[in-house]
């Protein structure tokens, strides 16, 4: 972690620099501006685009470590609903993640309901943050535990706004379903619809049709979550976004992350640059919001009827899990 003294010549020397040069490259565009690491990383988000000044000011930002100790039981909580049917879209290497766009020119939207949602929400996009080892890799912690990878849904508030574009600067605006992802044998059937293109899409800008996917059945075999008020974890960090963290992982294979980690950042005519790995932001403060769920701890683990499947399990001690 940086101490305020270690990155003020830096702070400094970003200001200096975007005062002096960022008229002339006024063309460019902001998105190539920012990583992962380095004076264009996490910690100066907010530095590079005044319009960004909340990735380094807002204090309801994301990721954040989620503690057990610390959730809130909510009974107003119901289940989630996703809707089933299979969609076609693309899916890119953006430079700076894994994406899926799903198809917008089709009637037949996923949408997701339920859960502390007021509004219907439309899947929009799928984005995929990993590590290059297994240690690290995901952006939400559980008791300060990384995951290899992390899987967003993210969605926008169809029945306010037209699109994603103006549904992420607005209040209620976004829904992110988080899936934490697992080192496991078997894959989810889903993800390996997606894992099974990444070897046409290398180099950043590359992108390939992909047919068929159900979104529902990217989710683990879980009615429970954990939700809090959050924002985007990428430029220009809108704090619009209600998170949904689902109380179970799906499960990745070794093959899977070795094809995620032979990704590179840049174009095949740069031959990469660098690996497009450990694309995820760091946990941000809490800062006194609330973390709720519809686990209920005081419920008896010999309850079968009302207990919730993974009581036992509820502190996410991922590597307790069985494959199913």
């Amino acid at each position: 972690m940086y101490s305020i003294m270690t990155m003020l010549p830096s702070i400094l020397a970003i200001s200096i620099f975007f005062q002096t040069f960022i008229p002339v490259l006024s063309t460019v565009s902001w998105e190539d501006w920012w990583t992962y690491d380095g004076i264009s990383g996490p910690a100066f988000w907010g530095l590079i685009n005044p319009e960004w000044s909340l990735c380094n000011k807002g204090r309801r930002q994301s990721p954040v470590n989620l503690d057990p100790e610390k959730l809130l039981y909510d009974p107003n909580l119901t289940e989630l609903h996703v809707d089933r049917h299979r969609v076609d879209g693309i899916i890119c290497n953006t430079g700076h993640s894994v994406m899926f766009y799903l198809e917008n020119g089709t009637k037949n939207h996923i949408n997701i309901t339920g859960g502390p949602l007021s509004y219907k929400y439309q899947v929009y996009e799928i984005h995929i943050h990993y590590g290059q080892q297994d240690e690290m890799g995901s952006e939400h912690s559980i008791n300060g535990y990384s995951f290899p990878a992390e899987l967003q849904i993210f969605s926008f508030n169809s029945q306010l706004f037209a699109n994603y574009s103006d549904a992420v600067q607005r209040s209620h605006g976004i829904v992110v379903v988080s899936l934490l992802l697992q080192l496991g044998d078997l894959s989810n059937p889903e993800l390996r619809i997606l894992t099974d293109h990444l070897d046409m899409i290398r180099y950043s800008g590359d992108e390939v049709p992909v047919k068929r996917l159900s979104v529902a059945d990217l989710l683990p075999a879980t009615h429970y979550y954990m939700t809090y008020d959050g924002s985007t974890t990428f430029p220009a960090c809108h704090e619009t976004v209600t998170w949904l963290i689902l109380n179970k992982p799906i499960y990745i294979t070794k093959q899977q992350l070795y094809s995620l980690r032979s990704l590179m950042q840049g174009s095949k005519k740069n031959q990469g640059i660098a690996p497009l790995g450990n694309n995820f932001r760091p946990p941000q403060p809490l800062h006194n919001r609330l973390v709720r769920t519809n686990i209920d701890f005081n419920l008896r683990k010999d309850d079968e009827k009302y207990c919730p499947s993974m009581h036992k399990e509820v502190y996410y001690k991922a590597n307790d899990w069985k494959l199913h």
